[in-house]
């Protein structure tokens, strides 16, 4: 009699030659190898990605690239769509970009600059985010190497308040060197206006804590609103010509 043998792994298909010799005593049954299913869809995946990297299909994606969209969300971009990808830069929220319509993985090909760039899919929309308040109009700007949340508190602030014409980032200490702190160049009842705007869409500009006429408000301490701060020595060490705003 023969033993029952061990029920094959759903994910795998076991194939069995059932035939008997003639006038055996016993049937004999032999397994043939184990042909996987994860196996045969990890080649069909690895052929598709082989595809959508050949130079010729880059190149024709790019070519016939017409969707455009803006960015809905901050976005990492990548070398490639799978586990190998590196990456080589970030998309800020509100950028105007250049899909080609291919995806793979959970991500969607655009164009940046003439090559192929991948980003996380169902970051995108057919119309442009509105800005806190408007637009910024005045001429002023900040450097391309601050965080993106300071793009967002300079672009804001400069929508609500055009008046105001300076804004300090990069300077060789603290926050202000890793291009996470603004000083906004305002001063009198016209600066607490702009601390408490600061304060009141924090969430939006990704603050951390805002500074100004000695007094500090952070998020961590958020409850406690307004804090007065030691004395510094001077009008601009105490923040009584410029708020500070430190973002995330």
């Amino acid at each position: 009699m023969l033993s029952s043998s061990p029920t094959p792994d759903s994910n795998d298909v076991i194939a069995v030659d059932r035939t008997l010799a003639a006038n055996a005593v016993s049937g004999a049954v032999r397994e043939l190898p184990v042909l996987s299913r994860d196996s045969a869809r990890g080649d069909a995946a690895s052929s598709k990605l082989a595809r959508l990297l050949d130079a010729d299909a880059v190149a024709k994606a790019i070519k016939n690239a017409d969707t455009r969209r803006w960015t809905t969300a901050a976005l990492n971009l990548w070398a490639r769509p799978d586990k190998k990808a590196k990456n080589v830069g970030e998309l800020d929220e509100g950028e105007k970009v250049l899909l080609t319509g291919r995806k793979y993985d959970g991500r969607s090909e655009i164009v940046v600059e003439g090559k192929s760039r991948w980003v996380t899919s169902g970051y995108f929309s057919k119309e442009k985010p509105p800005t806190l308040g408007g637009d910024c109009t005045n001429g002023t700007s900040v450097p391309a190497g601050v965080s993106a949340n300071i793009k967002k508190v300079h672009e804001a602030v400069c929508a609500n308040f055009p008046e105001i014409g300076a804004y300090g980032t990069f300077r060789g200490d603290g926050e202000h060197s890793q291009g996470i702190a603004v000083d906004i160049m305002v001063s009198g009842a016209r600066g607490q206006e702009v601390a408490d705007f600061v304060r009141a869409n924090y969430a939006a500009l990704g603050v951390n804590y805002v500074i100004y006429s000695q007094r500090i408000w952070s998020v961590d301490r958020a409850g406690e609103g307004w804090r007065g701060m030691s004395d510094r020595g001077s009008t601009t060490a105490n923040h009584y010509d410029h708020v500070h705003v430190t973002v995330y």
